[in-house]
Order: C-alpha cells, then structure tokens, then sequence
C-alpha cells in the first residue's frame, strides 16, 4: 500500500493479518516503513503462515487510519485438489476500461493471479500511432511518456488509483512479470526500440522504471523464480526482456540495399536468424529452468508452467492477409511498402515480427529441448500480443508441450488494423500455421487455467466490450491438454 503523511516523514505502519476479515483474532503483527525513497510505498513478507489457506490483512497508520482490508491465500502443500489461476496481460488504460480486473475480482472460484506484463504502458496521451482510437475520459497521467523516475512513480499511482485495478488487487495473491511497456516499447538488456538519445541514458531509464514497478507492486527483487503448488505443478515466472534478451533482429537492415530482396530474405532465414548465440533468458536462467523442469518431474509434479511474456508458438502472416482491409494503401506509400515487405517475408518463411520467441527460434529449440529431455508436461503461459492463441509445441518433430497466450485486458489486437471478419482472420490464420490451433484476434478479456492430476485447461473468457464500464461476457472458448498428452484438445 501507499501511506502519505502530512509532514512528508517515515511513518511505522502496522499490518494485521487474521483469518476472517473481522480480525477478531489477528495470527500475525508485521511492521514496515512508508519511506519517501520508497515514494512512501510499504510492503512486507508475511512469515508463519499455513499452506493452502486464505488470510486477510490491512494496514494500519500510526495516526490510526486503516486501509481497505486485503485478502490473499497461501500456497497448498502435497495433496493438492484443482487449482486454478487467472491469467492477464497488457492493459493500457488509454484504450480501455479494466472490465476484465472487474469480472475477476467478482469471482470465488480463484485461487492465483498471474500478471504476464504491459502492467502499465509508458506512451504519453495521443502519442501512439493508433491513438485515435483511445478513449477520451481514459488518459494518462503524466500526460507525457515515462522516462523519470518520478513519471514511473505517477503512472503507477495513476494506474493503482483504477477502481477496477486497485478490487482485483484486493481479493486476490498476484504473481506479475514484467514486460517492454513497464520501462518502454521493445526493450531488451541494453536497449528498446521506443528509447532515443535525447531521453537520456538507457540503463538510467531502465533502473528507474524497474524501482518504480517495485514500489509498486508486491514483488520480490529475484528477476525469475519458481513456485510449487503442491505435488500438482511447478510455476516457473521466467524473465525474457532485461537479463539476457540480445537485441531484436531488424529484417530491414539485413535487405536494404539488397540487390535481390528475396535472396537477402532467405539468407536472413537461414543465417542470423538461426544464430545458436541468441537468447531471450541468457544462459543462466536457461540451465536454471532446465534444471527447474527436471527436478519437478523427479519430484513427482504433474505440470511444468512456463510464465513468461512472448508468444512461443510459430506463426507467420498468411497471404490472403492481403485482403483483410478494405482500406488498400495507396500505391508506392509507406503502407504499400509495408504490407508488400510483410507478405514477401512470409513467402520467404520469416514470422510475424522479431521480438517474441520467433526472432529466437535457437532459444525457444533450447527450452523445448530441455522439457522433452526432462520429461515434462510443458504448459506455456503468454502475454504480449493483444490476441489469443493456443498451440501444440513441438522440437525436432516430438511434442514438446501446448501453450495457451492470453488475449489483452485492454490494449487493442488485430482488429485495430484489419476490418475483415475475426473469424476469417483466424480461420487463415490457422490455416497458414500448423502449430496454431485455434485464435481470436479482435476480443479482450483473460485467462483462466485449471491446473488437476488429469488435465490442465484453459478457458478464454471475452468481454463484450472495453469503451464502456462492463462486466458482461461475449463468449468463452476452451482448450485442454491431458496428463502426458502433451497435445491439445480443443472444446
């Protein structure tokens, strides 16, 4: 939480935690300061409490104020029955109310809260491309892009302000990860692609946003970690942006000036791209999850989760992609060009964009590698992508495991870009991509995975809409993979 004293000191603030919201009988006294260099942000870790049980907790000032009461639950022990976790991503407040926050702070049956990143969104108001399609009362404060650390620390308290936001928050442990938008666009360790030279220095930037986010949000310093529910699965919370991401490829560099574009589309395909070098985690963490994933199974859980950002599965953009708009560029416009390069690229076997697993395939080959070394029974959670997508994911021709990739909260998907019907979109797009079994590209919403002994199964739930504040539903669509299957079976 967040205590702001009058005379700007360090107040010593009291958190009770107790079994029942009433706190007839408090079972823990922790106390933490609310320092101004921690922009009078308290947190702290609870210890002596039971395996798999809910608590509720509030802070208490010294001039006897009392925050909201909190409720959060432990993790179970061996014995564990289903488990079930909700799982969100990308939420840019311009763009849209936080409906799917909302839903899930109403519901009962939730036992965990993953946040796969884009928690906030560094753009300034009316600077993204799209921005005419953000809402007028949803703006940003600061009103210009973050890149102090005092910006970091107003659009967390902006975001953290969100009713919707500040309930889920409130009824649920949440587990977050950070993604690019939480520092800026496309980052990577020494880099991002939405970071100039006249905002100064990078690493500067990158370490103030990251003091910010831990403000902010109740996290540990440990960029990955792992959490064992019980004897049923091992959550690995991965970090694939600022320990060991190189920096994106650029297909436009390698063909500018090319004398034969598909020639130098190829030679890209088959040389840099394919570079064993390259890696998202960095070798440290790569050797940790392979050891992580062998140990689990040895243990004898049933699931090894990935958490992590990027969409793992391969795609490209199938050709009929030429006729999703109804609007054609003009010919010889930058559009023109754009859309022209984009199909050349699939012809030429390249994904839809570098900056998710795609751009890696020799480290994304190094995890599935691990897993079916391991034996595990993989499930890869993913943000990033506005969209939802399920695939079979596979190494050397084997099943490797099956990821379920969340649609956004709020951030707009395809349907900003494309006014063709989803449901073509998604259709060709399937059909463009063996591994992807099933999408939608136009619905916002989130996840919720179902962790038990038999199957893990992931239900996308779309909300009817984000312009307005609602918690009605659209639709679900299911997918399931049973133990040792490691294929998926769609509902």
């Amino acid at each position: 939480t967040r205590y702001l004293p009058q005379d700007g000191g360090t107040p010593r603030l009291r958190v009770d935690v107790a079994h029942v919201s009433a706190f007839r009988q408090v079972v823990g006294r922790h106390w933490g300061n609310a320092a101004p260099g921690n922009d009078h942000t308290i947190k702290v870790a609870a210890t002596g409490l039971e395996p798999g049980r809910w608590y509720h907790y509030r802070f208490v000032a010294p001039d006897g104020a009392v925050s909201p009461r909190g409720r959060t639950r432990t993790l179970p022990g061996r014995g564990t029955g289903p488990f079930r976790i909700a799982v969100l991503s990308c939420a840019n407040m311009d763009f849209g109310y936080f409906n799917a926050y909302r839903h899930l702070a109403q519901r009962t049956d939730i036992d965990l809260v993953l946040h796969l990143g884009d928690y906030i969104y560094e753009w300034g108001n009316g600077a993204h491309s799209l921005a005419a399609l953000a809402l007028k009362d949803r703006v940003s404060r600061p009103a210009h892009e973050t890149v102090t650390l005092d910006d970091y620390r107003t659009r967390y308290a902006w975001y953290r302000a969100d009713p919707d936001l500040a309930e889920m928050h409130r009824m649920f442990p949440v587990i977050s990860i950070v993604d690019d938008h939480e520092i800026t666009n496309n980052a990577w360790v020494n880099g991002a692609g939405n970071h100039q030279p006249n905002e100064g220095s990078y690493a500067v930037r990158k370490a103030a946003a990251m003091k910010a986010y831990h403000e902010w949000l109740p996290m540990p310093d440990m960029p990955y970690d792992r959490y064992d529910i019980g004897d049923l699965a091992a959550i690995f919370r991965l970090e694939t942006r600022l320990v060991g991401r190189d920096e994106p490829l650029d297909l436009g560099d390698a063909i500018a000036g090319a004398a034969d574009p598909f020639k130098a589309m190829a030679a890209f395909r088959d040389g840099p791209l394919q570079d064993p070098k390259r890696t998202l985690m960095g070798s440290a963490q790569e050797r940790w999850l392979a050891d992580g994933m062998r140990n689990s199974v040895r243990a004898g859980q049933r699931w090894q989760v990935a958490a992590q950002q990027a969409v793992m599965g391969p795609h490209r953009l199938p050709e009929t992609a030429v006729g999703w708009s109804s609007q054609k560029p003009a010919p010889g416009s930058r559009a023109a060009l754009r859309q022209m390069g984009a199909l050349a690229a699939s012809k030429a076997g390249l994904p839809l964009g570098f900056d998710n697993w795609n751009g890696y395939p020799a480290a994304r080959a190094r995890l599935l590698g691990a897993a079916q070394a391991a034996g595990a029974n993989l499930v890869v959670l993913s943000g990033d992508s506005h969209n939802a997508w399920a695939y079979d994911l596979a190494q050397d021709g084997r099943p490797a495991g099956v990821e379920f990739a969340g649609q956004s909260v709020a951030s707009f998907g395809f349907e900003a870009r494309f006014d063709a019907d989803p449901k073509r979109i998604a259709q060709d797009m399937v059909a463009a991509n063996p591994a992807l079994k099933w999408c939608d590209t136009s619905r916002r919403g989130y996840m919720t995975v179902t962790l038990s002994r038999d199957e893990a199964r992931n239900d996308w739930l779309f909300l009817e809409t984000v312009k307005t504040r609602s918690t009605a539903l659209s639709g679900k669509s299911t997918a399931a993979v049973g133990f040792g299957e490691r294929r998926l079976q769609l509902a």
